[in-house]
């Protein structure tokens, strides 16, 4: 039949199957009652199909195709199209309700860091946004980053600026998926943070992969974010899964001394604290855990017990001798004579200040 090869195509674009079966019931001079009993459909049914409230199913389509000689593979092809674009449009509708979400996330940041595409259209780039954060919409980003409860296991910042707090988390997340870990291992960690404690004498270079390697091996995955505006934080640890826990770091300061404190800090999380919460140091210690980790990390880099000798240190050479003996670098010495004199000028030259370049 003529009408077979007039219909026999795949069209790039949707339109309601309903109308084309129309114009083709027109084309062969078809009243509405007649397809339906050629087709053994009822005249509700076609009456809904043409509105496009009804879908096309498969059966119909093969009746369809007897009816009017057009492949049922077309109707299929045409009523799935349909489908895609109601969705889309649905979806666009939706999104754009959501634009106003989108001010509130830091996409100029991500866009320079790589992590999402730069784009004109706002609602191309809250598409790209929402797959930076692994989420379909708005709502659930929220379910995610800012429900009450969960906030309230973070930090003040997720309360004030949760857009650039999630942002800077998610980086950290994408960033140790990545790292392929052994299943965690208490003690092995606890070993590796011996050796990376030596480490602290070597140059980024040398040290930043071999912690990396050290931690992986034992379960922690090691990221590295610089730090972002609004995000007043050292670090954070948060458990990717029940066998591997993250570490992530910025350089905020960008003394050794504070790299190094952080650290240690957050590899006390992981050995002392829960694996359900997500802990940020973000400086306060209202939360007895963050003190916790802070002993944790004073004690291991520099045990208490030299506090004394480091307070009474009157030279350069006496910092380098006692990091020596601590087996160290000079720079964290420093560090906690300024800590325990409030002399935050002394013996600054002796903390290294770490670049970005080096850990990345």
């Amino acid at each position: 039949m003529k009408a077979k090869k007039q219909y026999e195509f795949q069209p790039d674009y949707a339109v309601c199957p309903g109308e084309t079966l129309q114009e083709i019931m027109e084309s062969f001079n078809m009243s509405q009652k007649e397809l339906a009993v050629r087709a053994g459909l009822t005249v509700q049914s076609l009456n809904r199909i043409f509105k496009g409230e009804q879908p096309i199913t498969y059966e119909s389509a093969n009746r369809l195709e007897l009816a009017t000689g057009v492949p049922a593979r077309y109707w299929n092809n045409l009523e799935a199209q349909y489908r895609e674009h109601l969705a889309k449009v649905e979806e666009r509708k939706g999104m754009e309700s959501d634009l106003q979400w989108l001010k509130t996330i830091p996409t100029k940041e991500l866009v320079q860091r790589g992590s999402i595409k730069k784009s004109d259209s706002p609602v191309a780039l809250l598409r790209e946004t929402l797959g930076f954060y692994g989420v379909s919409s708005v709502s659930a980003w929220r379910e995610i980053w800012t429900t009450p409860v969960v906030a309230a296991r973070r930090s003040s910042c997720f309360e004030s600026q949760p857009g650039p707090a999630s942002a800077w988390i998610r980086q950290g997340e994408l960033q140790a998926h990545k790292i392929n870990c052994q299943s965690f291992d208490k003690s092995a960690f606890t070993q590796a943070l011996q050796t990376i404690r030596c480490l602290t004498r070597e140059e980024p270079a040398t040290f930043e992969p071999e912690m990396k390697r050290l931690c992986a091996d034992a379960g922690v995955a090691i990221a590295m974010v610089p730090e972002m505006k609004k995000v007043p934080w050292t670090g954070a640890t948060k458990w990717l899964s029940p066998r591997k826990a993250m570490i992530l770091l910025c350089l905020r300061g960008k003394g050794e001394d504070k790299f190094w404190f952080s650290f240690f800090h957050e590899a006390g999380h992981v050995l002392h604290d829960g694996r359900k919460d997500l802990l940020i140091n973000d400086g306060t210690i209202k939360d007895q855990r963050e003190k916790r980790a802070d002993h944790f990390a004073a004690e291991f880099l520099i045990p208490s017990e030299y506090n004394a000798n480091v307070q009474n240190i009157s030279s350069r050479d006496e910092i380098i001798t006692l990091a020596r003996k601590l087996k160290i670098a000079p720079g964290i010495v420093a560090g906690r004579y300024q800590f325990l004199t409030k002399k935050w000028h002394y013996y600054k030259a002796l903390i290294r200040t770490l670049q970005w370049n080096f850990l990345q």
